[in-house]
Parts: C-alpha cells; structure tokens; sequence
C-alpha cells in the first residue's frame, strides 16, 4: 500500500512537472516579437484608415502621418498567468504603433493598439499613466530629418568652406571625395520642452570619425516643421562663441579670431583603427582556444523559448529598449515573470557646448533595433546558435537584421564547486568537483559610438547573472585646456570626456508565487560576557533583519549606504529546513546619480535615483522610460518617480524590482583606439537564498570524484562518458593527487 502511494506521488510529480513544462512552451509565443507577415498586416491595415491619412515614412517631407515604430503589446500579467499556469488559450497577439501626426495643424505624436494579429481589423488610442501627452518636439530623430539636416550642414560649411579647409588641412563637407566632413549630433535638443535645437560638431570622416573632431561645433533651430525656416543660433570656434556664422566668418578673416591649425592628415596614422600595429608576443600562425560541442548542443530552441539544464524562458528584443526574458523558471518553477532592460544613459561634462549638453538616452534612439550582426568567434563562438531579428522603425517596411542575438553553452574555465580533501599526510582522502557550464543568450546595441554587449547568463545552480559590456567608440570632443577638468587628453586635439553609463532594468520576481515580500540583511556587532570563560568579552557580527512594508521604505538612494543583502521570498513557502524560500539580488555596479534631484534633465531619469526601488506590480507601470525621454527629459511623458510617489504596501504583493547599474568612465589613453570590456561590465546576480533544500546543481552527471583505491591507485567515479579527440584532448582524465617534498 505505501509502495502504490509512493508511486502515485512520483506520478503526480511527474505528470505535474511536464505540464509545467509544456504550459510554458505553450505562452511562450505571447512574448515573442512581431513577425514580418504581422509587421505587414498592421502597416496595411492602418494605411487603410482614411482618417490617418498615413504616407511613406521616407517622404521627404516632416509635415507627414506616418509609420514611426511597430512592436509587440504585452498582454497584461493576470492573462499571461492563465496561459503559463493554466493552459488557457492565448490572448489575442496585439501591435504597439507609434504615428507622427504632423500634417495637421496640432502636429502630435499619437500611439496605438492594433489587434488582432495577424489580420488586424482595429485600433485604439494608448495613453500614458496619467493622460500626458506626447510632445511632438519629444520624437526621436527619422531619416526624412536628417536629409535635412545634412542639408542645412552644407549651407554652413560652404559659407565656412575656407575656415573649415585651412583648419583642417583639406577635409570640406561638400565635394570631398576622400577628404571629407561628417558629423554628430548631440541630445537632448535644446534646454527645455517644445524645443529642437540641436549641437552639431564637425568630424574628420575617417574609419573611427568619433574621435576626430575638427573644432567646430553648431547649435541649429530644427523645430519648424518647414526646413526652409530652420536657423543657426550659435556657432563655437577655437573655444570662442558666436551669435551667427557670418559673425565668425568674418572675424576669421579679418584676424580678430585666433586660427587653428590642424597637423597635416596622415594616411598613415592608423589610431581610430582597428588596423594591428606595434610588435606582437602572441604567435600568429597558430588559432587561439576554441569552444566546442563534442556532442552537439545540450540546450533547447523552438522559436523564442529556450530550456537548459533546468531552466526555461522566453525571450524578445524590443525594437525600443531592447533584450528581454519572460517567464523564467527553474525546474518549472517560476522565478521571475519578466526581466527587461528599460533604458541605458550616458551623461556627459565637458568644456565645449556639444560636450556640456551631452545626455544620451539610448531608448530614445530606439536602441533595441540598433542590434546588427554578430560576428562568429568574436562576438560569441562559432558553435552558438545565431537568430536574425526584425524591426520595425522609421521604415516603410521590416528590417531584418542578419545573427543578431546568439544563444550558446560556454565552460566558464571556473569550477562550480570543488574541494581537495587532504590527508595531510601527502596524500587525500578525496577530490571532488564539478565544471561550471553556463548558458548565454547576447545581443548587443550600437548605439552611435558606444557597443552594449547585453547578456542573460544561466547556472546550474538556480544562478541567473544579468550583465552589460560596455565598448565602442567614445565621445570625444576638441581638446582645450579647460576640458582637463572634465576629462583627458587622448590624442592630438582630442579630449575623451568623462562621462557615467547608467542601465536600468525591470525584474518582476515571482518567487514560489506571486505572493512575495521584501526584506534586508545587514550585520551589527554585539558584545556579551564570553560563556566558558566569564573574565573576557566576545565581539562579532549578528544579523539584523529589516521587513520593509511600504514602496518608500524600500527605495534606496545613492549616496546612502545600501544594505549588504536584498531579498524577495515568500512567506507563505518555507524550505525542508523552515526557512522562507526566497532569492536576493546581489550587484555588481559602481553607479551614482548623474545629475542632482529634480534637476531639469533629471526629472526625466528618476530612476536613476536609486540603485534599487520596489514596487507592486502594476499593469499601468510597465516600463520606467520611453522613446520621448531623449528629446523631453524636462516634462518626460513616462516619470518612474510616480511610481513610488503613493507608497503602497509591498508585504505579502506582487512585487517588482527596479534595478540600477552602472560606472563613471574617465577616458584613457587605453582608449584608443576603442574602448576594452574588460573592467567595463556590471549587472547584477539572481541567486537563490533558502529557496531550495540543498545546491540544485548536486543533479548535474558533470561531477567527478576521485578517491585513493586499496593499492593506492586513484579511482575516479564519474557519470559522463571521456571525450578524446583533437577538438579537445589527446588523453583521458587523471588525476593523482599526492604532494610531497622535492
């Protein structure tokens, strides 16, 4: 009778577990990006629409309707839940559209919700948590845009023709050929809202252009629909300002204006190159280390769910923010609904205008749908699975972009866990140890200059790593003596200016249900007579826990000291040791606050206030930037400060972990010619605290043990088959383990 009921249970167990498992292949697709046929579906159908009277988005013409971005719509939690919980059908699969309305006399940006896909037959308008509206001036720059832009460029340049070619040594920005002129424009455009008033700087166009700056920097009035109307407010020369082009022209050619003179170019000089240069140590003829499969791929992908060792999740790129999981679980048990990158910064200084006005917010330059093609061997090994990702953004039809995210196994070099157990006796009693392979899913973002290399990293032990590489390019302006202090000299002319990277990201933690609370760790000492010898005093560390109960009181500030460990459990779920099964976020950043508090632009980024704040889940709060931040930070449509602002209970919710990382980069002249990652990742960690019985990695057949048999000869136990060949070694394992004297 027990054996039966023993048996019923495991069958239970196992029945359960599958249709966990089969459930989230099942929702998986709900998170899934949009297809090109729906891409299609929903520009056609909305340029059915009389009313819009949409047009090409290339038009030249900025007073258009039109197609600006297309992604996916998330259905809201509690009806994804009934599909990954229950088995429920799919909701209908829904479009999120961003149209720029400016043919008409209140130009507006207006969003909508096309459904359903992929024979959408209506719309409806999206508005923002409390009914803002969307400046038109707040839109991101198009293509249309920046024809015109390059337009007016060549009308200042040809009447700055001669200053530009004697400053340069030849390069002009119209009729050129190899020595020409390009330029970068600088965010956000003006200093307040309703402004588009953009700094140009003028570059050398050379391979890495980014760091040649020429000296001359142009503040430009684009805000007027009719670019016939746009004018030149400012101009910056050799550190000297100018209410006017002719202003500058003229007193460069009467002598009142101090020339600059840029060293002849150099074919030569091969320093904004990737080019090899300098002698090498490192053999050439040989192939470093290579990653391989002996047996081929030990992970999972049917579509956008992905399942390995234990683990599943679904995954998309936002065209707008970028890389995201849903629904990751470990062995079918869900850890987190969603964790998504919101917005990525980068907050300049610097003595020039186009350095003092540099804030880059990236989703604002639809940073999602700036991930282009991932080179095998490099940018992830040549045995990972490549993925091609279509966008939808200032286009009139899908983009795709060729192996731009990558999912791949890797050896981390690094054991999970070993242990040496010596006799000390020169000899062991045992060895024991366990590889450490791990699976990455990649993306990156090149946004302009800088290279984010965004990556979800996925243990054996129930460990889920969130991390951003940082590389590329960086900003640099003309060098002046006053730039030393915001910044370095790189090269000639060239100043790397400081800046600080911040990431920000939604984790949507589920531990063990929806039901979860917050609590902090810290240690304080204490002091008591010692027990067994009552003349002396013990001093040592004793953990003081902290329940925080409202939104307020688990918003943490920078500057203020943070606590040493966060953790979400659940207190309705204990371990088999009766403790409360939870998982804590430990960081790994050196973020600070960009700006002071309610400080203009900062208004637009005030998540960046804390390293950490949490919040109950909230349909309503589903991302904590936009795409109009870049272009109005002052009045942002999207103001994660509102969020915390009703203080809401947190004991017993669903709650949301919003999550800030981040470092201050001084630039170097290891900079050059592109910034290296190593030293330029941080992220956080997902790490289980009691909420399994034991190290969930103790089910992996990768363990080896070894023991000193009865004749001395070690016996090696082990559950994988040897692998010997020339992809990865010409001899088997061993191991001997004795140490003695020499």
């Amino acid at each position: 009778m027990r054996l039966l009921c023993l048996l019923q249970l495991l069958c239970l167990a196992s029945c359960s577990g599958s249709r966990s498992r089969d459930w989230a292949h099942h929702g998986a697709p709900m998170f899934a990006d949009l297809t090109v046929r729906e891409m299609k579906a929903v520009r056609a159908y909305l340029h059915g629409v009389p009313e819009l009277k949409l047009i090409d988005a290339h038009n030249k013409t900025l007073m258009k309707n039109s197609v600006l971005l297309m992604e996916l719509h998330l259905p809201r939690k509690h009806e994804a839940l009934k599909v990954l919980d229950l088995g429920h059908a799919k909701p209908p699969r829904r479009a999120r559209v961003i149209i720029q309305l400016g043919n008409q006399n209140n130009p507006n940006i207006t969003e909508y919700i096309v459904s359903p896909l992929p024979s959408p037959n209506s719309h409806e308008v999206k508005t923002f948590k409390g009914g803002r509206p969307i400046r038109f001036e707040s839109r991101p720059i198009t293509s249309a845009e920046y024809s015109h832009i390059n337009h007016i460029l060549e009308k200042i340049t040809n009447k700055a023709h001669k200053l530009l070619l004697e400053t340069t040594g030849g390069f002009s920005f119209t009729n050129c050929s190899d020595r020409c002129l390009t330029f970068s424009d600088i965010a956000p455009r003006g200093l307040g809202p309703g402004e588009r008033r953009t700094w140009i700087m003028l570059q050398k166009f050379v391979e890495g252009f980014f760091i040649h700056p020429v000296g001359f920097e142009v503040l430009v009035n684009h805000r007027d629909l009719d670019p016939k109307k746009w004018t030149v407010e400012k101009v910056w020369y050799n550190s000297m300002y100018f209410d006017s082009l002719e202003e500058l022209v003229e007193k460069y050619e009467s002598g009142e204006v101090e020339k600059i003179k840029l060293p002849d170019h150099d074919e030569n000089d091969l320093y904004s190159t990737y080019i090899p240069r300098g002698q090498t140590n490192t053999p050439t003829n040989i192939h470093g280390p290579k990653l391989v499969e002996p047996q081929g791929h030990r992970y999972h992908i049917d579509r956008n769910f992905v399942e390995y060792a234990g683990w599943s999740f679904a995954y998309r790129v936002r065209s707008s923010a970028g890389l995201q999981v849903f629904d990751l679980r470990f062995n079918g048990q869900r850890i987190a609904y969603e964790i998504s990158l919101q917005e990525a910064i980068a907050f300049y200084s610097g003595d020039t205008p186009a350095a003092m006005q540099t804030k880059y917010i990236d989703a604002g330059w639809a940073m999602g749908s700036s991930s282009f093609e991932l080179a095998p061997g490099i940018d992830c090994p040549e045995i990972a699975t490549f993925v091609d990702l279509y966008h939808y953004f200032d286009t009139d039809k899908p983009v795709q972009h060729k192996n731009a995210l990558c999912i791949f196994e890797m050896t981390t070099a690094m054991p999970l866990r070993r242990h040496f157990n010596s006799n000390y006796k020169g000899g062991y009693n045992f060895y024991g140890g366990l590889e450490n392979a791990v699976l990455v899913l990649r993306t990156t973002s090149t946004v302009y200059n800088y290279d984010y290399i965004w990556d979800f990293v996925f243990y054996q032990n129930g460990v889920a790593e969130v991390k951003v590489s940082a590389t590329g390019y960086i900003h640099a302006t003309f060098f002046t003596p006053k730039g030393l202090h915001y910044g370095t000299k790189v090269y000639n002319n060239v100043l790397g200016n400081l800046h600080t990277h911040l990431i920000h990201y939604k984790v949507d933690l589920d531990i063990a249900g929806r039901e979860n609370s917050f609590e902090t760790l810290d240690l304080k000492y204490v002091n008591f007579t010692n027990p067994w010898s009552p003349e002396n005093f013990v001093v040592q560390s004793k953990l003081h826990r902290t329940e925080h109960k409202t939104e307020r009181s688990a918003t943490f500030s920078f500057g203020k000291r943070f606590p040493r460990y966060v953790n979400f459990y659940n207190p309705n779920e204990k371990n088999q040791w009766g403790e409360k099964r939870g998982y804590r976020i430990q960081f790994n950043s050196h973020a600070h606050s960009v700006l002071p508090r309610g400080w203009r632009e900062e208004k637009g980024i005030s998540w960046s206030r804390y390293p950490l704040a949490v919040t109950r889940h909230k349909d309503s709060e589903a991302t904590s930037s936009s795409i109009f931040t870049q272009n109005d930070p002052w009045e942002p449509v999207v103001s994660f400060e509102d969020y915390i602002r009703n203080n809401e209970d947190i004991v017993n919710q669903d709650l949301v972990a919003w999550v800030t990382v981040g470092f201050l980069h001084v630039p170097h002249s290891e900079d050059i010619p592109n910034t290296a990652t190593p030293g330029n990742a941080v992220g956080f960690f997902l790490r289980p605290f009691n909420f399994f019985d034991e190290d969930p990695s103790v089910v992996s057949r990768s363990t080896v043990i070894v023991r000193p048999g009865r004749d001395g000869k070690p016996k090696v136990q082990s559950w994988t088959p040897e692998v010997i060949g020339y992809c990865v070694a010409d001899r088997p394992f061993s191991y001997n383990g004795t140490y003695a004297g020499v």
